[in-house]
């Protein structure tokens, strides 16, 4: 094989281009394609003079099978895990680059999106060349794709249209891309006669399309055209070569082709068309191009960036007839091509019968087209590629860290509080005033206020007085219940609050009681905590229950015989307990058939519960529970994946992965806690410490949840990415889950310096 030189100053080129590359997209046995080019892509890398290492990871959809040996891995398009082993292998193989094939439909998630948790995580810099691009992106095509670009060092499309596409449509800077059409096979030009000899075809006037069949390829229009080219050429034979589209079978098997077929019939055309119903390789369909005088892309497409058969139909110098997509416009230029309508049999019709009866111009066109086809030979296709990779990888530089440093700032809890008490939400970092206040975030404010001895007792107390004054106000005599929800002109929007937000206010309580920052705000507490939960009395819904015992467990550390307590415990742990055995099965160790938010608290209290009482019985549940969901909620590398949103009280299903939020790292981190004082055992520092480090970036997508430089947290991880907004539960979250994850440490440490021999004096 013979490569084209091109000129590179100094050493020799092959020194300076990338050596490894991993290559990611769909690839045979596949039929698509994708799959073609992206096997055409590793060819020619693997033949070129650099002898670059090419590992290919390919995308599976679960259709086929027989990969060969080639792959060094399969990626399921449905499983996000498996993306993100894919990044850690693409780092571990030492590849300078990972070189991707965009199409949105070959990758999992909504427009594609499983592909971002593998390009969040990946470090290998990354190179992309982009076989859609479309003008008018939905919001998630958009991000998707934003993302890929904002984390790409090469960006490569196959025609200048896609470029104008990209600054029009994405603000992408023009100078970043790179214009790289479509490869073709290096053939010689040969005779069309001697070509339908060889695969014994009659020889006579051919015109052909190739593609795996599907509504949008327009055959039907060049079907209806045929008549009025056999009028003129009544021995033109039109040949439609190709499987039926995959997606289509599936949906409803040959109809589309079966329809086809009756048409032809209709029009008396049975000996002028014929549909040759295969998947070719690219030997096979360049020997069919080659037997073509004339080739139809009648696409019905306009936005279609690229076509690999229309590029290898001008590189064995075929006279071409097309619709105007976008990849047709710019190779056809210049008299290279005739272009008509779309959806115009009329013209069609027109545009073949004047290349099947004028021989001079379709020989005058094939060469011209010949030639424009030598700069698109695969040879030429890999040093280009090479080339404008290595540009790449020598302006890149990875802009971010894997883990960035924890700060804690009191500036967050300052912008989301007022006068009245602490706000819920928030656009961006802008307290949102739309939605008020409710009791969840000010019980939430007022415990962290007891638990953050880090910071200045008077500012605690400051804090700790306006979420104390939110929840006292809460207090509703008649229906002995806390409201929750108050709009921000400080109307109260219902007479009582949901079970869960006064369990926690409880929960707030007793915690302000045994850890509050003063001495009136401790003696504020418990005297209201006692009021409350004695004209509460037992919360009948799971999580309230399990909030209840916490707050118990909070009261016994200052009364240890307060009888009210241990109740609350005890009946607790019976309720608890109970569902553990009614509820669990082989696969499913749970306290109920679902799993939803702060899913921890319940064996944290379970586990409390049972040191206080002294039954290891229930510790011992409380374990094997916090062990059981822990191992839900850890990815394959030991990350910490969070139970998403999208799977909240569907019965015994698999968490689902987004949207992940950051009550259930705090809520982790603590059972965590209570889980390695009861039991010694390391594994609980581990899960700790990887549910504390999804705050920093060590998640699904490898983005930092929180702000390195404002101390802010976000409040969550979408499919896409961090959700930029920053309400009071998230930063409430961040702001007591690292404080309690210091303090785990900090014990840690003070038990191995007791444990440290003591030197004897000299």
């Amino acid at each position: 094989m013979k490569f084209d030189p091109l000129p590179w100053p100094g050493a020799p080129r092959s020194k300076r281009l990338p050596s490894h590359v991993a290559l990611l997209g769909n690839f045979p046995p596949r039929l698509c394609g994708l799959a073609t080019y992206t096997f055409d892509c590793w060819q020619s890398l693997s033949a070129h003079p650099s002898r670059s290492a090419v590992d290919v990871y390919a995308m599976d959809d679960g259709q086929v099978q027989g990969y060969g040996p080639e792959i060094e891995r399969l990626i399921p398009q449905d499983d996000i895990t498996a993306y993100q082993a894919a990044a850690d292998r693409i780092d571990a193989s030492g590849a300078q680059v990972l070189w991707i094939q965009h199409e949105y439909g070959i990758f999992g998630g909504d427009a594609g999106s499983h592909l971002l948790a593998l390009i969040n995580r990946v470090q290998t810099p990354i190179a992309v060349t982009l076989h859609t691009i479309l003008e008018n992106p939905n919001d998630t095509q958009r991000t998707v794709l934003e993302t890929l670009l904002t984390r790409a060092s090469t960006i490569i499309v196959m025609a200048e249209k896609g470029r104008d596409i990209l600054a029009r449509a994405h603000g992408i800077d023009p100078a970043r891309v790179t214009v790289i059409p479509h490869g073709i096979p290096d053939r010689p030009l040969v005779d069309p006669s001697e070509a339908r000899q060889r695969l014994t075809l009659d020889d006579r006037p051919t015109v052909l399309t190739f593609g795996l069949l599907s509504p949008d390829k327009g055959i039907a229009d060049m079907i209806e055209a045929m008549p009025a080219i056999v009028a003129k050429t009544p021995d033109t034979h039109y040949i439609v070569l190709g499987a039926t589209h995959p997606h289509l079978i599936r949906h409803e098997g040959e109809a589309y082709r079966e329809s086809l077929i009756a048409r032809v019939a209709e029009l008396g055309l049975a000996d002028n068309v014929s549909f040759v119903d295969r998947f070719c390789d690219i030997d096979e369909l360049t020997d069919w191009l080659a037997a073509a005088d004339i080739y139809v892309t009648p696409y019905r497409n306009p936005a279609q960036i690229t076509s690999g058969t229309l590029s290898y139909a001008i590189g064995l110098g075929k006279a071409v007839v097309s619709t105007p997509y976008v990849h047709a416009t710019e190779i056809l230029a210049d008299d290279h091509g005739i272009l008509v309508p779309m959806r115009s049999p009329e013209a069609l019709g027109e545009a073949v019968s004047r290349l099947l009866t004028d021989d001079a111009l379709r020989t005058a066109m094939a060469d011209r087209a010949y030639k424009r086809g030598r700069s698109m030979i695969w040879p030429r296709n890999a040093e280009n590629v090479l080339e404008t990779i290595a540009s790449g990888l020598r302006d890149h530089r990875i802009s971010r860290a894997r883990l960035i440093t924890p700060v804690l700032k009191v500036t967050p809890i300052e912008r989301m509080t007022d006068g009245t008490g602490m706000l819920q939400h928030s656009i961006l970092g802008v307290p949102d005033r739309r939605h008020g206040y409710c009791i969840d975030d000010n019980a939430r404010g007022l415990m962290l206020m007891a638990l953050a001895d880090d910071l200045p007792v008077e500012t605690r107390t400051e804090f700790a007085m306006t979420y104390a004054s939110f929840v006292q106000h809460a207090w509703n005599e008649e229906t002995r219940r806390f409201r929750n929800f108050m709009s921000f002109d400080r109307r109260w929007l219902e007479d009582v609050g949901s079970e869960d937000s006064n369990g926690r206010t409880l929960w707030a309580l007793a915690t302000a009681a045994a850890r509050g920052p003063s001495t009136a705000i401790r003696q504020w507490a418990l005297e209201w905590y006692d009021l409350t939960a004695a004209a509460m009395g037992p919360l009948p819904s799971l999580r309230a229950r399990a909030f209840q015992m916490l707050g118990a467990a909070e009261i016994v550390t200052i009364r240890p015989d307060d009888e009210a307590a241990l109740t609350v415990l005890r009946e607790g742990a019976v309720m608890l307990a109970s569902l553990v055995a009614r509820n669990s099965r082989p696969d499913w160790a749970w306290f109920e058939i679902v799993l939803s938010y702060d899913n921890t608290r319940l064996p944290e209290a379970l586990i409390r519960a049972g040191q206080i009482l002294g039954d290891e019985t229930l510790v011992a549940t409380g374990i094997e529970t916090l062990d059981w969901v822990s191992q839900q909620t850890t990815a394959h590398d030991g990350q910490f994946q969070p139970v998403g949103t999208e799977s909240f009280s569907v019965p015994f299903a698999p968490p689902a992965i987004f949207d992940q939020q950051p009550l259930e790292a705090w809520a982790m981190i603590d059972a965590c806690a209570v889980a390695w004082a009861a039991t010694d055992d390391a594994v609980w520092i581990d899960r700790a410490t990887a549910a504390h480090d999804w705050f920093l970036g060590a998640n699904t997508l490898s983005v930092p949840i929180i702000d390195a430089e404002t101390g802010e947290c976000h409040d969550g991880l979408t499919r896409f990415d961090a959700n930029l907004n920053q309400g009071a539960e998230s930063i409430i979250a961040w702001q007591a889950g690292h404080r309690a994850y210091r303090g785990l440490f900090e014990t840690v440490s003070d038990l191995e310096d007791e444990d440290e021999p003591v030197a004897e004096a000299a």
